[in-house]
C-alpha cells in the first residue's frame, strides 16, 4: 500500500511508496458548487429535488463567492453566513481539475506512471516470478547512521503530499455528504482544521475508528496474502520483498514508520481528497469509486498483476467505506496494521518458512 516517490519503499497491500500514478479526472457533470448532483443511492447521500440528501446526510456547498457562505441542503436550501476567517475561495471547474492533476502529478499519479514502466521492463526481461520487487531498501549500505537519516528524510518527503491535499481542502471545500455530527464539527472548526474534518481525519470517533480499522485489517490482510501467493505461484507476480534494510537497531522502527507513511499518504489522497474533489466535480459515486480504485491499483503494478488487481479490490472496499462513512481515519488504521504485519512479519519469517517467497 505504500506509494513510491523514492525507490526506497513500497508496501505490500501491494503498493509502491510515494512514487505514484496517473488519474482520469477529466470529467463531466455539474459545475463545482452545484447542489443538484448526480449521485448513487447506495452512498446514502443522493440529493433530492429540494437539495436534501436522501440518506439522512447533510450536503454542504461551501465557498461560493456570490452567496458568501455555506449552503446547508438539509436546512431548506438557505445560505448561512460563511464562518469568520474562512479562506475558502471558489474554484471553477477548470481550477479543480488542474488542482487534482497537479497534486497527483507530484504524488501517486507519478508513482503509477513509474510502476507501469517498471512492469513493462519486468515483463520484457524474462519470467516475472523470478524478479524481485524490493520495498524498503537500504539508502546507504554499510553506513547505518547515514542510512537512518536518509530513511527518515525519505519518509517525510513521501508524506508531504498528504499534508498538501489537506491544506488544499482547507482552503477550498465544496460538495460533500455530512452526517449531522460531522457538519457540527465542520462548522465549529477553524479554517486550518476543515480539511481534516472534511475527510474524517480527526479524533471525534477515535475509539470506533480504531476498532473498525483493526477489523478491516484482519479481513483484508489475510485475503491479500492469499491473493499474492496465488498470483506468485501462477507466475503473474514478482517476488515481493517487503524489507531489504540492514539488521540494525532501527530496522523495525523504520518499517513501522514506513507503514504509517504509506497509510497516511494513500488514504488521504486516494480515498479522501480524490473522492471529495470528484464529487465536487459532479461525478457519481460509482464513477468516482472506479477512478479511485484504478489509481490505487496502478501504482502497485510494479509488483505485477497480482499487486494491481489485489489493490484494485482493496481500493473498491476502502473507497466505498469512505463514501459511506466519510472518514479516512479507520482506513489509515487498517492500512498501517496491514503493512506493519507484512513488513515485520517478513523480517521474522523470511527463510524460516517454506511457503513465503523470498529472493533467490
Amino acid at each position: 500500500m505504500g506509494p513510491g516517490m523514492r525507490p526506497r519503499t513500497t508496501d505490500t497491500t501491494g503498493t509502491a511508496n510515494v512514487t505514484a500514478r496517473t488519474d482520469t479526472t477529466a470529467t463531466s457533470g455539474p459545475a463545482a458548487g452545484d447542489p443538484t448532483m448526480d449521485d448513487d443511492p447506495a452512498s446514502g447521500g443522493t440529493p433530492s429535488a429540494g437539495g436534501a440528501p436522501s440518506g439522512g446526510g447533510v450536503l454542504l456547498a461551501v465557498g461560493t463567492p456570490a452567496a458568501g457562505g455555506i449552503l446547508a441542503a438539509g436546512g431548506g436550501g438557505a445560505w448561512d453566513p460563511a464562518p469568520a476567517g474562512s479562506e475558502a475561495g471558489d474554484l471553477d471547474r477548470r481550477g479543480l481539475i488542474t488542482e487534482i492533476w497537479l497534486l497527483l502529478g507530484v504524488s501517486l499519479g507519478m508513482s503509477g506512471l513509474f510502476a507501469l514502466i517498471r512492469y513493462i521492463g519486468a515483463v520484457t526481461s524474462g519470467p516475472v516470478r523470478g524478479q524481485v520487487a524490493l520495498l524498503n531498501r537500504s539508502a546507504a549500505p554499510g553506513r547505518p547512521w547515514l542510512d537512518l537519516a536518509l530513511q527518515l528524510a525519505g519518509l517525510l518527503a513521501d508524506v508531504i503530499p498528504a499534508f498538501l491535499a489537506i491544506h488544499l481542502l482547507s482552503r477550498h471545500w465544496g460538495l460533500g455528504a455530512f452526517g449531522r455530527a460531522q457538519e457540527a464539527a465542520f462548522r465549529a472548526s477553524s479554517p486550518p482544521q476543515r480539511g481534516r474534518v472534511l475527510i474524517g481525519l480527526d479524533r471525534r470517533r477515535l475509539g470506533v475508528d480504531v476498532a473498525l480499522g483493526a477489523a478491516i485489517a484482519a479481513c483484508v490482510g489475510g485475503t491479500g496474502l492469499g491473493l499474492y501467493l496465488l498470483a506468485w505461484h501462477s507466475g503473474a507476480n514478482l517476488t515481493v520483498a517487503p524489507s531489504g534494510l540492514p539488521a540494525v537497531w532501527w530496522r523495525i522502527p523504520v518499517l513501522l514508520l514506513s507503514a504509517l507513511q504509506n497509510a497516511v499518504t494513500e488514504e488521504v489522497i486516494v480515498a479522501g481528497y480524490l473522492l471529495v474533489r470528484l464529487r465536487e466535480l459532479g461525478w457519481g459515486n460509482r464513477r468516482a469509486l472506479a477512478a479511485s480504485a484504478l489509481l490505487r491499483g496502478s501504482y502497485h503494478l510494479y509488483q505485477g498483476l497480482g499487486g494491481f488487481f489485489g489493490n484494485l479490490a482493496m481500493g473498491v472496499l476502502f473507497g466505498w467505506l469512505f463514501q459511506r462513512r466519510g472518514r479516512v481515519l479507520p482506513l489509515i488504521v487498517a492500512h498501517t496494521l496491514i503493512d506493519s504485519v507484512a513488513f515485520v512479519g517478513y523480517v521474522a519469517l523470511a527463510g524460516s518458512v517454506s511457503w513465503l517467497p523470498t529472493p533467490g
